[in-house]
């Protein structure tokens, strides 16, 4: 295996190792050296590239909320009207439900981890301070504070579920949440 120096992908590879155990064991069963096994690398290259294990777990799931707020960008930033903006909160809402089981499970550890450590909960605020500003595009800032909730709501529900969910039950809780709710200015 090529050092550090000569392995510009080698941070990258940790932290999707670190994304992937974490949806396989949990953040209970994360340690350096499983990360390394999976990533490929020497153990040593763990501490080279991240101060500890909290670290690498905050900048792992900092990449998780990433990609997250990238998919709220790409449903939300197209619309023009209101009408198409409650459309694409339902689709962005059906792009999360119908994601991978393994977003669903590293958005349950994160929230977990938040709720136990508040270094955790700082980085929970970010990503939602982040996703609502993509919303308040087009609804007011409480409309967007109520459809951030009901997106977490509904992919917790979706978590734990047998079921899927319907889309046009989806965009008719969208449609009630926003009817009321004013343009952002």
């Amino acid at each position: 295996m090529a050092t550090g120096h000569t392995d510009p992908q080698r941070r990258e590879r940790i932290i999707a190792a670190t994304l992937d155990l974490i949806a396989d064991e949990g953040v209970a069963g994360v340690s350096h050296r499983k990360i390394a096994a999976r990533a490929g690398v020497p153990l040593g290259s763990m501490t080279y590239h991240f101060r500890g294990i909290d670290d690498l777990l905050r900048e792992a799931f900092r990449r998780f909320t990433d990609d997250i707020v990238a998919l709220f960008d790409a449903h939300l930033a197209p619309p023009t009207d209101r009408g198409q903006a409650r459309t694409a909160v339902a689709d962005l809402i059906h792009a999360l439900l119908g994601g991978s089981r393994r977003d669903l499970v590293l958005t349950q550890e994160l929230y977990t981890l938040a709720a136990r450590r508040p270094a955790y909960r700082a980085l929970t605020q970010e990503w939602m301070t982040r996703s609502r500003v993509h919303l308040e595009r087009h609804f007011d800032p409480v409309t967007a504070r109520q459809l951030d909730a009901l997106i977490e709501g509904l992919t917790l529900h979706r978590a734990l579920a047998q079921e899927s969910q319907d889309h046009a039950f989806t965009l008719e809780a969208v449609t009630r949440i926003t009817t009321t709710g004013r343009r952002a200015p």
